[in-house]
């Protein structure tokens, strides 16, 4: 299983923007949310049947992320620069840790589940937790609750998409709210290096 920081700083560049995080309390949302800031670089898409190309990452779009409380998985919500949702990607994951400079990191699960605000859904990478269960990377039991996490995801998100979105457009609000009213985006290992080398201020 793969760990991964909620910076994105492997793959997406993502260090280099700003990123905060929190604990949210609000109607429809209890967990750790957090905010990327992509305040520049082109867009890039992902193409679904019948969304077409959607963009997932590009100058002005931002990533709303949520680690519900009690659930094993990670929503990503997309969100483009006019501030409607692109695509929500869910992870689901074994667990939460926390770095030393205090940002959160998943262990990623393998099964994924991805949608569009028009309804379109699909499970990822089945193939891949099959794999992992083969392999001996997971356990029985690890296998079997991916598989239930990933029934309550298509069941709790998928079955009512745009009540979905409606939700997660009104938890980004008010994280929005939050970044622009006085919170200061996190300084993560990789800004203050990159501030130590005089490449930033």
């Amino acid at each position: 299983m793969k760990r991964k920081r909620l910076d994105r700083d492997i793959g997406w560049g993502f260090q280099y923007f700003p990123y905060y995080q929190l604990r949210l309390d609000v109607e429809g949302f209890h967990g750790l949310a957090s905010m990327i800031d992509i305040i520049s670089g082109e867009e890039f898409c992902w193409d679904f049947e019948r969304a077409g190309k959607a963009p997932v990452s590009g100058g002005g779009m931002k990533w709303l992320q949520l680690i519900p409380d009690g659930k094993s998985r990670l929503i990503t919500a997309m969100y483009k620069p006019d501030g409607a949702l692109s695509v929500c990607y869910i992870d689901i994951i074994e667990r939460i840790e926390f770095d030393p400079d205090g940002v959160a990191a998943f262990v990623d699960k393998y099964l994924d589940v991805v949608f569009t605000p028009n309804g379109e859904y699909s499970v990822l990478d089945l193939d891949e937790l099959d794999a992992a269960l083969a392999s001996g990377d997971i356990t029985k039991n690890q296998y079997d609750a991916a598989l239930k996490e990933g029934k309550d995801i298509l069941d709790e998100l998928c079955a009512d998409i745009p009540k979905t979105v409606e939700r997660l457009d009104r938890i980004f609000s008010a994280v929005c709210d939050i970044t622009a009213n006085g919170a200061e985006p996190m300084m993560t290992k990789y800004q203050k290096e990159l501030i130590e080398r005089g490449l930033i201020k």
